[in-house]
């Protein structure tokens, strides 16, 4: 019997769009629950305890994002995707401030699954999780086990994909790496989206998250990429 995917909880009150999504991702094998409120929301995510949910911004009774930081708080490793139908630069940093990507509306069915898909291969833990040793640069330290980070000794507390990006940048230190290349192997674009901002604006959550504990670390060579100084 083939595992699915992943489980996703699809928050969205425009019936044509919520069976539009659902039919999408259960073509690819996801399991799917709908609701339209945030209400029906929190109560399914409660039962089923999905990897993912898709959360539309504007709910009838409720703002998507303050329903996503509810749902993260009840569960650190839920991944966390918005649609949105406004594309204005303040609408996508409040969406990613604590979620993992954003889509906009008229999307893209392909997009979505595919932006699901990667989500999910970055937040969700293995069954088993081999024990690695923890990677170090400076007074940073990243527990590849636990996915904790720690500078100089204090705790830092970052999304699942503020995590995944700080370790690559880890991983690649005394190098800058280019934009693309971040897109490629954090988000698993395979194509960049036009005008992205989500490297610009994850960059600057961490930047922000680090600089609280200690000296700035992250080093910008505009126009190719980011490194850690």
């Amino acid at each position: 019997m083939t595992t699915a995917p992943g489980t996703v909880l699809v928050v969205e009150d425009e019936p044509s769009i919520a069976d539009v999504l659902a039919i999408a991702l259960r073509f690819h094998r996801f399991e799917v629950m709908t609701a339209a409120t945030v209400r029906a929301a929190l109560a399914l995510a409660e039962r089923t305890r999905p990897d993912v949910a898709l959360l539309d911004v504007m709910l009838p009774d409720g703002d998507g994002r303050e329903l996503g930081r509810r749902l993260r708080d009840e569960q650190p490793q839920l991944g966390l995707v918005f649609l949105t139908a406004r594309d204005a630069p303040a609408e996508i940093v409040g969406a990613l401030g604590f979620g993992d990507d954003y889509i906009t509306k008229p999307f893209d069915i392909d997009v979505v699954v595919a932006r699901i898909g990667a989500v999910i291969r970055r937040t969700r833990p293995a069954d088993v999780l081999p024990r690695h040793p923890p990677l170090r640069y400076g007074d940073l330290e990243l527990d590849e086990t636990t996915y904790s980070v720690h500078r100089a000794g204090r705790t830092v507390e970052l999304t699942p994909t503020e995590y995944a990006l700080l370790r690559f940048l880890v991983r690649n230190a005394g190098r800058i790496v280019p934009k693309e290349q971040l897109l490629r192997h954090v988000w698993q674009y395979e194509h960049t989206p036009p005008e992205s901002t989500v490297v610009e604006t994850y960059i600057s959550y961490l930047r922000r998250k680090l600089a609280a504990l200690g000296p700035p670390l992250i080093t910008t060579r505009r126009g190719v990429g980011y490194g850690l100084a």
